[in-house]
């Protein structure tokens, strides 16, 4: 039995550690891919801390992989041996609860999410369901397509769901590791793009970025701003602060809606007045399915979107780790396994 190099988590709040695993042969539908790269996201905190109801450890975190297909098991169609996938949140669906049966695969009820359900990629082999498979593009690389398979989705899904068209009013909140891609496909989908963050050092970058307008939080009403740009159909909310995203809401336009993406454990606070006269709305975004994710990886190898990572090997993934989680890191970090 061959062996592989993983970082796992032995037991919650314990360390990352570096061991030697066996690798798994693929079951009936699925597949193991030789991972070429995974990113660090913040979600991988769930694991590493405990705080998934159910999991159990030890655990190989990790939900943003980038490889290639290295064996394939029975049952398995469409897919083959020495193909570039992706895996990302949606880790595999049951098909048989009520909102599979809709049609609803990513709010399965079962669902299942690499690095939590089983092994993730802080590894050389993961093996996947093959429902969560998705195809990665030639002309992008495996390091940033990793992290287009969470925080990718996540913005583009978003916005492309939105019901905002191409010339309307789109505003991103944050410019972090979800708020610079937002910016980015909200530039490229064709929409009046605007990048809201505290801070006027970060008005360069937004623009670098795409975005038509900067406002600075620290200094200026978002919501006047917005509103002297006609309201915002869309607000895409990707902090983490229940305060920051109420301080926008008053720039939506008529039919405007906010979009939260970042998790908060703060409230968002609602003027029920403007949400009545200009029939505004609130509303949560989970990710996608792989299907999604193979969308977000096509269009952003068409449009030139590209997630700005930092790069570290997998024999540094707790120092990797404690500087996404630090906010060290300024958008990405990437492990590259391969």
């Amino acid at each position: 039995m061959s062996r592989m190099k993983a970082v796992q988590v032995e037991t919650a709040g314990g360390p990352l550690k570096l061991v030697e695993l066996e690798v798994r042969e693929p079951g009936e539908g699925q597949v193991r891919i030789k991972v070429q790269a995974c990113g660090i996201c913040h979600s991988d905190s769930l694991t590493k801390e405990g705080q998934w109801p159910g999991l159990q450890f030890p655990r190989v975190p990790g939900h943003e992989i980038a490889g290639v297909i290295d064996a394939v098991g029975s049952g398995v169609d469409g897919w083959r041996v020495g193909q570039r996938v992706g895996v990302g949140w949606h880790g595999g669906h049951c098909g048989r609860c009520t909102r599979c049966r809709q049609g609803d695969f990513v709010l399965c009820e079962k669902a299942q999410v690499p690095g939590i359900s089983y092994d993730g990629g802080y590894a050389e082999f993961v093996v996947a369901p093959v429902e969560a498979l998705a195809s990665i593009p030639d002309d992008l690389s495996d390091a940033d397509a990793a992290p287009l398979l969470c925080a990718g989705i996540t913005t583009f899904n978003a916005l492309r769901n939105s019901g905002a068209r191409a010339g309307d009013v789109v505003a991103i909140l944050g410019i972090g590791g979800l708020g610079h891609l937002g910016v980015q496909f909200a530039r490229k989908m064709g929409f009046n793009t605007v990048a809201i963050a505290r801070g006027k050092d970060k008005a360069a970058l937004a623009k670098e970025l795409g975005a038509h307008h900067y406002i600075d939080s620290t200094t200026q009403s978002i919501s006047e701003k917005l509103n002297e740009l006609g309201g915002a159909k869309v607000i895409l909310a990707t902090v983490t602060s229940g305060k920051a995203m109420s301080a926008a809401i008053g720039g939506l336009g008529l039919n405007g809606k906010m979009i939260m993406v970042g998790i908060s454990e703060e409230p968002v606070e609602v003027p029920v007045g403007q949400f009545i006269m200009g029939r505004n709305s609130v509303q949560g975004w989970p990710s996608g399915t792989s299907a999604d994710s193979q969308d977000t990886l096509a269009f952003s190898a068409l449009s030139g979107v590209k997630p700005m990572i930092e790069e570290f090997p997998l024999e540094r993934a707790a120092e990797a780790y404690d500087r996404m989680m630090s906010g060290a890191a300024r958008f990405r970090v990437v492990l590259k396994v391969a």
